[in-house]
């Protein structure tokens, strides 16, 4: 081998600057330890809410410890920035989509114009971005120049306004407006982008993460570690739209008499829908009648007969009233009905109604209604543009948490204004963000000039930090609703450690053992080689600040049985040497030469697919991707240079005699002499059976879809006791409807709850009612005392409860399934086209594909035709789509070795009608099943051990390695050799 001193070297810096990079996350871990430690030994499990308590001294020992040098070249505080980076599913937090609307954008561009071309191309661009891949903006130019008639984009009630004046005129065409128009959507969308990353930059997790994806006006953004599940999601959906209104006495006549004519309206309208009772089934004794409680009949009529007034109590702090919180669904949709709205006296016609908001630690049951002075165009007394700082503070009158703002000069003006009006008026100003009154006082003592405002009411020094942070950041240009999310519990994050773990050290401990057992100190050596590419592994991991996921820990395990077939490979062509007569220094020369087209092939293969499913997948599965394409790298520098030098170094030593075998493993599979292309015909008659058994049930029976393709909400709940699946999901399809999926989940104890309620509705209150909901119904199976809090995701030491929740909007379903279809199509035709290179014989492609079609084909039938009776998850998800692509690479992998043999024998023999065919397939036989093996031991280990969550993925893997080894040998060689036959018989070949 040439240059060893240069690859000694690099070898030992690559080494060194790996574990270099490993430190930083062994320190951190190290200190976080001792944290946890500390917080033990000062709070004992007695206290009450001792959690909490504990992790707040967890969060102060680290603050105090942050800065102390650590083994003289770091901190905690830097290790913390440098050390790897893990993944949603294995510290929990949060993981969301959002779309910003461009809807929105445009609205506000168009200065909300009530133009009726423009507010229908929006319409139709609604309707058309349900059905279509184009982005928003593009169907609604599409929508605009189908029915726009005269009218041009450059309308000056359009885009040519007072706003956009100094870029657009009336006097500009279509095609001159629209790129100016895609300009200021880009810009508004990496405003919100900006807006966003500075509001997580001040909500306090380490090594957020938040990027666009293209053109779509989405942003992914994922917060590991974060525990209040309820502020991050607030955090990143509140627009941030800070207005100030004044309000409406409450004794105001107009209100007054406006909710006393609603009262009688309302009456009347609902009255007709009182349900008719049936005589016969209600029917009492005259005894039974005598003996109804009177008190409640009439606290009913009451109800009946006032509908609105019934529900509105007596308030303070210039709410014209208070109502339960229960009722404010129904009271808000009689404020909105337009019959009521149309009872509204001529000087209070434009009044907008809004509700206060509670603290999420208030104990209140009652919520207050104001009345807010509005207008014809729906406009603020003031709105929040004007605010240029905020700041959380305590009161020092009160000892309350509240929120300062200092405003610029134009604001500080039209403040003076407001209050001067407010305090003229005796009414109250309501400080409006997100739709919500956070406050409404009153003005005591004239004008208020300065431009300094507050924020007061009951909140926590928490919520008032977050609101003077999203103020500093400012308001988003346009709504950002979550369409996907995944929320992770950190206790389950915890498992998956200790699971990923586990299944990775028993994987490792047999493939280093067998490597041993079969080929004896050459073994060893490749033991080395595999321990140091590990290494290698999570220090490139480390260094290019990718994130581990659960998904990536099997990807670094599947590597551990993959990287094997390279050393399998240059020991089997070793011994063939050897076997030649040559000697121990030539025959490593030649087989580590002669191996490495082979290897080559092999890997390269499953590259390409590594690559498609990285420029495919999402989340996880891009982690999945990452670790299988350093692993692939590290793994050929590892077999091909690392084992090198140490064989050479050992036969370089006078009286050293180095065997490739042990006395259990000599001469095994040696001699063969398997006719394969003569059983050929019963291998075609095999698959077609099972091919058409699985498509059979593909069309009739079909796959478990999880919510990934088809949307809506899944949620992994854990109970202290087994619980009946069939039980709660007939309870669940009550309160959600029909379709509501309930499935035991790993333990009997636990279960999966998938549900399409409300799937195309967005915002985090439906989140909050399908969990409010999911806890009505399950509150009988759960301990007594289990509050809504244990029971939703956020305690790290919970045990029972939602671990884990997981939200797709249907549009972003669509994508996902259509990106899984093109990762499918493409990693097929990427690998043809390969294959036609490297062969130069386009059969040598059909041979391969169709091995690999027949492998998908059969994996999807076997899922078909037991997912209903297998004890695990066997959902079509992004991780099954992962699953198939690393099928089609394993199945090639195995293919191209076969091919890369018969190559070689072929081209030095001939083809004498196959017979040289069967010899190179004899000689491939012990790296093909002793690589196979390896690898299915290590896939085994993952599936027994490695969490309930993988053990779908694993399965489909599993089948795939069993299926592919079987298919490189029976259907992808036979099919290359019968397209080649006719060229062979006629002597072409």
């Amino acid at each position: 081998m040439q240059n060893k001193g240069l690859i000694k070297l690099f070898a030992f810096l690559f080494g060194l600057v790996s574990i270099y990079q490993l430190s930083f996350t062994f320190i951190a871990g190290k200190s976080e330890s001792d944290a946890e430690k500390f917080a033990i030994s000062q709070i004992s499990e007695a206290e009450d809410d001792y959690v909490t308590k504990r992790e707040d001294l967890e969060t102060s020992y680290l603050d105090s410890i942050g800065s102390d040098p650590i083994l003289g070249y770091t901190s905690y505080d830097d290790a913390k920035k440098w050390e790897l980076n893990k993944g949603l599913d294995l510290k929990g937090g949060i993981n969301v989509t959002l779309q910003i609307s461009v809807k929105d954008i445009l609205k506000g561009l168009a200065d909300n114009t009530r133009n009726p071309i423009f507010n229908k191309a929006l319409a139709d661009a609604d309707m058309a971005s349900r059905n279509s891949d184009d982005t928003y903006l593009e169907l609604f130019f599409e929508a605009f120049d189908n029915i726009k008639g005269d009218t041009k984009l450059g309308s000056p009630d359009i885009f040519a306004n007072k706003t956009l004046s100094d870029v657009i005129n009336f006097q500009m065409s279509d095609d001159e407006v629209k790129p100016i128009i895609r300009t200021k959507i880009d810009e508004s969308i990496e405003s919100a982008f900006e807006v966003l990353r500075e509001r997580i930059d001040g909500f306090g997790v380490t090594q957020p993460n938040i990027q666009r994806e293209g053109n779509s006006g989405r942003i992914l953004v994922e917060l590991p570690g974060a525990r209040d599940i309820a502020r991050a999601q607030e955090l990143l959906s509140s627009t941030a739209q800070l207005e100030f209104w004044e309000t409406y006495p409450q004794n105001s006549p107009g209100i007054s008499q406006f909710i006393f004519s609603a009262n009688e309206r309302l009456r009347d309208i609902l009255e007709p829908k009182e349900e008719v009772k049936d005589t016969l089934a209600s029917a009492e004794s005259e005894i039974d009648s005598l003996l109804s409680d009177v008190a409640q009949d009439s606290l009913d009529l009451t109800a009946e007969s006032n509908p609105l007034l019934s529900k509105l109590l007596p308030a303070g702090n210039n709410a014209i009233a208070q109502v339960a919180i229960a009722d404010t669904a129904e009271v808000g949709s009689y404020l909105r009905m337009p019959e009521i709205r149309r009872l509204l006296p001529a000087d209070v016609q434009f009044v907008k109604f809004a509700w206060e908001r509670l603290s999420r630690d208030s104990e209140s049951e009652l919520v207050g209604l104001f009345a807010l002075k509005s207008n014809r165009d729906k406009v603020p007394a003031m709105s929040g543009d004007v605010i240029i700082d905020a700041a959380s503070e305590i009161d020092p009158y009160s000892n309350k948490p509240k929120v300062t703002m200092v405003m610029n000069t134009r604001g500080a003006k039209e403040w003076e204004d407001v209050t001067g009006e407010v305090f003229k008026n005796q009414t109250g100003i309501a400080v409006v963000l997100d739709e919500k009154v956070y406050t409404a006082p009153g003005v005591s003592r004239g004008a208020i000039s300065g431009g300094r405002s507050e924020i007061t009411g009951d909140f926590t020094l928490v919520e008032t930090k977050d609101i003077a942070n999203v103020l500093r950041a400012g308001k988003l240009p346009a709504s950002a609703e979550i369409i996907q999310s995944e929320v992770v519990g950190p206790s389950l994050g915890q498992e998956a450690i200790d699971s990923g773990f586990m299944s990775f050290m028993i994987a490792m401990a047999f493939v280093l053992l067998w490597m041993i057992f079969y080929y004896g100190k050459a073994g060893i050596f490749a033991d080395i080689a595999l321990v140091f590419n590990i290494v290698l592994i999570f220090g490139v991991l480390t260094s290019l600040g990718a994130v581990l996921t659960l998904p990536g820990i099997a990807g670094i395990v599947l590597t551990i049985g993959m990287s094997v077939d390279a050393n399998v490979l240059i020991f089997e062509r070793i011994k063939e040497e050897l076997d030649r007569g040559k000697g121990k220094a030539q025959a490593v020369a030649d087989g580590f030469s002669n191996a490495l087209s082979s290897i080559l092939d092999a890997n390269i293969t499953t590259g390409l697919t590594a690559v498609i499913l990285f420029i495919f997948g999402s989340g996880p599965i891009k982690g999945f991707a990452t670790t299988l394409l350093i692993g692939i790298v590290t793994s050929l520098f590892t077999a091909i240079f690392i084992t090198r030098l140490l064989v050479d170094w050992y036969i370089s030593k006078k009286g050293r005699d180095l065997q490739f075998s042990t006395s259990m493993t000599k001469g095994l599979f040696k001699n063969m002499n398997i006719n394969f292309l003569g059983k050929r015909k019963i291998a075609y008659i095999i698959s077609l059976v099972l091919v058409g058994i699985g498509v059979f049930s593909l069309f009739t029976t079909g796959l478990q879809q999880g919510v990934d393709f088809v949307g809506g909400r899944s949620y992994q709940i854990r109970f202290d006791q087994p619980v009946n699946p069939s039980e709660i999901a007939s309870d669940l399809n009550v309160v959600f409807g029909s379709g509501t999926n309930v499935k035991t989940f790993g333990e009997s104890n636990q279960i999966k709850v998938t549900t399409p309620y409300k799937v195309d509705v967005e915002g985090i209150e439906v989140d909050a009612e399908i969990q409010d909901k999911l806890y009505t119904s399950l509150q009988k199976y759960l301990p007594d005392g289990t509050s809504f809090n244990d029971f939703t995701v956020g305690a790290s030491e919970k045990s029972i409860g939602i671990l884990q929740s997981v939200k797709v909007g249907p549009t972003i379903a669509d994508d996902i399934k259509k990106n899984a279809f093109w990762a499918i199509i493409g990693s097929l035709a990427v690998v043809f086209l390969y294959i036609l290179l490297r062969f130069r014989r386009w059969q040598f492609s059909l041979g391969a594909v169709t091995a690999v079609f027949h492998d998908v084909l059969i994996v999807l039938g076997i899922f078909s035709l037991t997912g209903a009776i297998m004890p695990f998850n066997m959902e079509i998800d992004q991780a099954f789509i992962a699953a198939i692509l690393t099928v089609i690479g394993y199945s090639l992998n195995d293919t191209v070795v076969v091919f890369d043999r018969i190559r070689e024998v072929v081209g030095l023999k001939g083809w004498k009608n196959g017979d040289h065919i069967n010899e190179a397939l004899n000689s491939t036989l012990s790296r093909t099943l002793n690589t196979s093996l390896t690898t299915l031991i290590v896939l085994l280990a993952i599936f027994i051990f490695g969490g309930e969550s993988l053990r779908g993925f694993m399965f489909a893997m599993i089948v795939g390695v069993i299926v592919g080894t079987y298919s490189s040998v029976f259907i992808a060689t036979p099919i290359m050799f019968d397209a080649l036959k006719k060229k062979i018989s006629s002597g072409q070949e």
